[in-house]
């Protein structure tokens, strides 16, 4: 989001952030001390050591994308460069105990891709869970469970997903994935995007309290950088847990490049200090996906579709890679019909697949915001820290132009594309904006609600990252219970807002009715935070609205 960094230091009396070419060289030497801190301590050996989990992701129906990343030499850190080729062995099994074996195999993992290790397993049989495990040296990983999806033209009664996004590793513990893990009924979850932050220590908002310091300590540019990062990521015992239980389907936002990236750069890119934006922008894209369990239809890019059977069709965009630069707030050219939040290509593909699709459910998983809002008459106090996390100005003109907002046309295009070939039941998945929203998504936000709805949005909360009440510094739900009532004046086509909480979702899709249930945390900054379940909407299939129920599912 816009400036959402500089506000960040502002609200928190940091020190500015200091960008210099020495740092910028120091980020790139191998210095086994401060690349040491991303992984959990061990007793020096050279027996190979799986210290950052196993994971899948991107179910099909006949296979599952497997993942992990193995230490081979105690110097072989994540972003080192070093360490031996190494044999990983991967075994796939369709009980715990791994007697009954369906698929077996092996690669070499090496330094060139981070000792990452990646086996796209197919010929297994849809709606199945199977368990998995590599192997190395003589030494087994964990074992995690993960499940394909339904056969194509399978009659599908349900399916249950997480939904996260947002998870700041300085603000707090990742207790959503926990609770997640803890359930043992998803199909598979969605991480919507922000699965890392590339901020250097203390210069993103925490309550002015680093809980637990990330690696490497400055921002991180190169490829060293960022593949460190991620293995501090990875190192999160909540987050493993989460990878040992299910498939994800993840995108990326902008923080795992840099805040409010776009084709060209990003707000918090200094091009020459900090290098070439091209150089960054690929160092971080190889990265993640070296680090993350994601097929790639297209190179360089996280769009893509799966299907689950006769149920749903999700389609997955990637709202960073093809983006205009964002416009000055408040400027017109938000409605230029040259600008664009999707490119020519991706936009074409989505419609096309929208009207193509043959099942119940239409999911789009959406990294920033598509429905219009506008502040309308929320007082001065409450306005600034609400500009400051939304990227607005703080005289108060009605537009975040990081979301949909800011790319009128391509919004426009594909609202009247719903609308104009009567395709129904589709359903945009969000995050990014740290906050909890369930909303109808307008042809015409200022007339509604006489302009139709072309269909409906839940957005998931933060997982750490700091929303309004953070911000402000005062107790939870404080701000949610000034600011919402406002909020939804001016918007008519929300249904509820929550500024404050963090948290997860599970969506929950049956051929009736979509239901997104909201789950809140006690305190992100307790590694025992306990989840409580707290509001539940829904859209009813043929509907397009969305609607409150009072019962979890």
């Amino acid at each position: 989001m816009t400036r959402r960094h500089r506000a960040s230091e502002r609200l928190n009396s940091l020190s500015p952030r200091r960008r210099t070419v020495v740092r910028a060289a120091a980020a790139t030497a191998v210095l086994a001390g401060p690349l040491a801190a991303a992984l959990p301590a061990r007793a020096a050996t050279e027996t190979p050591a799986f210290l950052h989990g196993v994971a899948s992701g991107d179910p099909l129906p006949d296979g599952v994308l497997l993942w992990t990343r193995v230490t081979p030499t105690s110097e072989a850190i994540p972003g080192s460069g070093l360490g031996p080729d190494t044999e990983v062995g991967w075994t796939v099994a369709k009980d715990k105990a791994f007697t009954n074996v369906v698929a077996k195999g092996s690669t070499t993992a090496t330094a060139a891709s981070d000792h990452t290790v990646k086996a796209d397993i197919r010929g297994l049989a849809p709606a199945t869970d199977y368990w998995f495990r590599f192997s190395a040296g003589g030494t087994d990983s964990p074992a995690a469970r993960t499940r394909t999806a339904p056969a194509a033209d399978a009659a599908v009664s349900g399916l249950r997903f997480g939904v996260v996004s947002c998870a700041n590793w300085e603000a707090g513990y990742f207790s959503s994935y926990r609770h997640l893990a803890a359930r043992g009924d998803l199909d598979a979850w969605l991480h919507l995007g922000d699965y890392i932050y590339e901020y250097g220590t203390g210069e993103y908002g925490t309550r002015d309290t680093v809980v637990r310091q990330h690696a490497p300590t400055h921002e991180i540019l190169t490829l060293a950088d960022y593949r460190t990062r991620h293995g501090k990521y990875k190192t999160d015992p909540d987050l493993q847990a989460l990878h040992l239980k299910a498939p994800v389907i993840a995108i990326w936002d902008d923080h795992e490049f840099a805040n409010d990236a776009w084709s060209g750069g990003a707000e918090n890119h200094t091009e020459g200090t900090e290098g070439t934006w091209s150089a960054r922008q690929t160092a971080a894209k190889q990265a993640y996906f070296e680090w993350m369990p994601v097929r790639t239809a297209i190179a360089g890019t996280t769009y893509r579709r799966l299907r689950f059977g006769k149920l749903v069709d999700l389609s997955l965009l990637d709202l960073r890679s093809f983006r205009s630069q964002q416009a000055s707030t408040g400027s017109g050219s938000v409605d230029d019909p040259d600008r664009t939040i999707t490119g020519r290509a991706q936009l074409d593909w989505l419609k096309a697949g929208l009207k193509a699709s043959d099942t119940t459910w239409r999911l789009v998983g959406n990294s920033v915001m598509i429905s219009p809002f506008s502040i309308g008459s929320l007082s001065a106090d409450l306005l600034k820290p609400l500009a400051e996390l939304l990227g607005l100005p703080k005289e108060g003109l009605a537009l975040n132009t990081d979301q949909w907002d800011g790319y009128t046309d391509d919004r426009r295009e594909l609202l009247a594309h719903l609308r104009s070939n009567a395709i129904r039941n589709t359903v945009f998945l969000t995050g990014d904006i740290h906050m909890a929203w369930a909303n109808d998504v307008p042809v015409d936000a200022g007339s509604y609600p006489l302009s139709a709805s072309a269909a409906t949005e839940f957005v998931v909360t933060s997982v750490t990252s700091d929303n309004l009440d953070d911000i402000l510094k005062v107790p939870e739900g404080t701000v949610t219970a000034v600011a919402a009532p406002i909020i939804q004046v001016a918007n008519r086509h929300v249904h509820w807002v929550d500024t404050d909480r963090h948290g997860y979702g599970v969506l929950d899709i049956t051929a009736d009715r979509a239901q997104m249930d909201y789950y809140v945390l006690s305190d992100r900054m307790s590694p025992n935070a306990t989840s409580s379940w707290q509001r539940s909407y829904r859209t009813r299939t043929g509907t397009q609205k969305v609607e409150r129920t009072y019962d979890p599912v």
